[in-house]
């Protein structure tokens, strides 16, 4: 057997276990014939996907799993963990169980999602030798015989195997375990040899003698950017993504990442995005290769400009959102645009700072408050019933008291979508405190029915 599934797994099959053992324990196990090529086929298109959606550096880590360095791309997606966690529920979502992990060396980062990851695990720098300590002998990547005579010795797990001077266990099963500790504990270097599409647009550079200074690295990225659109022009396309990757003297690699809001063939607007991530690059004792790679490209048909006597010239805004985006991140820069619900929370979704506005607006008579809290926070209120507005009400310790007040307004909830939301009713009042200071309260279910809410109070927005 070359895999199994989990419930597979926890009822006693194992790989490696021949089949008619497996059918002893199981009779009922459903199975089918392994094809490698095949595996190694969609491994590889799954490490196309993740290259051009979360990371510039990744490859095929054969039989089950992708090496992606997240350097220079996390902080685009929120963070590692925010970046994990988003990658295994994309996974989750098309149908592929995943575990995945971060750690300082691909050594630790393949044992740990491998035999610790729930589903996934961040470890904090410097601290790779200590998660992995615990963890069986099969995470170090060595031979099955090589386990197996580490077992006869009274090895238990990796941390077993820290713990004891390497030169007897290298003399005795040879340099590959000793490489495998050292690259697990990052003293030696592990180069990725990432994934390319013949099929993206790729230019490169090659240098005779490694350079390194950021002024040199900088003249080299503008002229790879003119070649890149040189060859995206060829194929009417534009550039969405693009990932420019260094290869240092020692093997070891780095990557700057930006991606653009529209697609783009401005050779001015791309290099600026690049030269500003330059910063981040650490070229060691030199680079000597650089791949500028469009990752994500998509047709790009070029427009006559208007004459600014025919219609009235708008600000172009594309090039900030690009340059405001690739430092704090994509996901973080956005617009609100409406969505046709009644219960507030769901009326807003977030859009991308360029999409085309639709039109839609926010239907009702009501006014809606400039900020709305993500979630409706319990405040005390002092109020007469059923349907006066709150006299005091208390919010996160403040004792406010109401000058002015507008409501009712009564809200239902979307009783469509489940039954729950048949009991779910809200009174909402705009209320005014001595300051001056607008709130936007609500009262949860309906006072004449005890079924519908026990009159709590909720404050859910705040007035300019």
């Amino acid at each position: 057997m070359t895999a199994v599934s989990r419930p597979a797994e926890q009822a006693g099959l194992r790989v490696g276990m021949p089949l008619t053992k497996a059918h002893a324990l199981l009779p009922d196990i459903l199975t089918m014939p392994a094809d490698p090529a095949a595996d190694a086929a969609a491994l590889a298109r799954l490490s196309l996907w993740v290259l051009q959606h979360y990371a510039p550096i990744v490859a095929p880590d054969p039989p089950d799993g992708l090496v992606i360095d997240t350097t220079g791309a996390d902080h685009l997606h929120g963070g590692e963990e925010r970046m994990l966690t988003g990658l295994v529920n994309r996974l989750a979502a098309s149908g592929i169980a995943a575990r995945a992990a971060v750690a300082d060396s691909w050594g630790a980062a393949h044992a740990v999602a491998r035999f610790l990851a729930d589903p996934v695990r961040v470890v904090p720098p410097g601290a790779a030798s200590e998660a992995v300590s615990p963890l069986p002998l099969q995470g170090l990547r060595i031979p099955p015989e090589t386990v197996t005579g580490l077992h006869v010795l009274g090895f238990a797990g990796i941390g077993d195997v820290l713990a004891v001077p390497r030169a007897p266990l290298v003399l005795r099963f040879g340099a590959l375990l000793g490489r495998r500790l050292d690259q697990l504990q990052g003293i030696v270097s592990e180069p990725v040899d990432p994934l390319r599409d013949p099929e993206l647009v790729t230019v490169r550079k090659v240098f005779g003698e490694p350079i390194g200074a950021p002024e040199t690295i900088a003249r080299y990225t503008a002229a790879l950017v003119q070649d890149l659109c040189l060859a995206l022009e060829k194929r009417g396309l534009g550039a969405r993504r693009l990932d420019l990757v260094f290869h240092r003297v020692d093997a070891s690699l780095q990557a700057i990442r930006v991606g653009t809001a529209r697609a783009v063939r401005e050779e001015k607007r791309l290099v600026r995005l690049l030269c500003d991530r330059i910063e981040t690059i650490d070229p060691g004792f030199g680079i000597e290769i650089m791949d500028l790679t469009a990752t994500l490209a998509e047709p790009l048909v070029l427009q006559q400009a208007v004459s600014s006597l025919v219609e009235e010239e708008r600000a172009d805004l594309a090039g900030l959102v690009d340059v405001i985006a690739n430092r704090i991140g994509a996901r973080r820069l956005y617009r609100i645009a409406p969505v046709e619900s009644d219960v507030p929370e769901r009326s807003v979704q977030r859009i991308a700072p360029l999409s085309p506005d639709s039109g839609a607006t926010w239907q009702g008579d009501w006014p809606r408050p400039a900020r709305l809290l993500a979630r409706p926070e319990p405040v005390e209120v002092v109020a007469l019933l059923p349907d006066h507005p709150p006299a005091f009400f208390t919010w996160r310790g403040i004792r406010r008291r109401v000058k002015r007040a507008d409501g009712p307004e009564r809200i239902f909830g979307e009783w469509w979508k489940r039954d729950a939301e048949l009991a779910a009713v809200r009174d909402y009042f705009q209320v005014e405190d001595e300051a001056g200071e607008r709130f936007w309260l609500f009262r949860s279910g309906d006072e004449a029915e005890a079924a519908n809410g026990a009159g709590r109070w909720f404050l859910h927005g705040i007035f300019a």
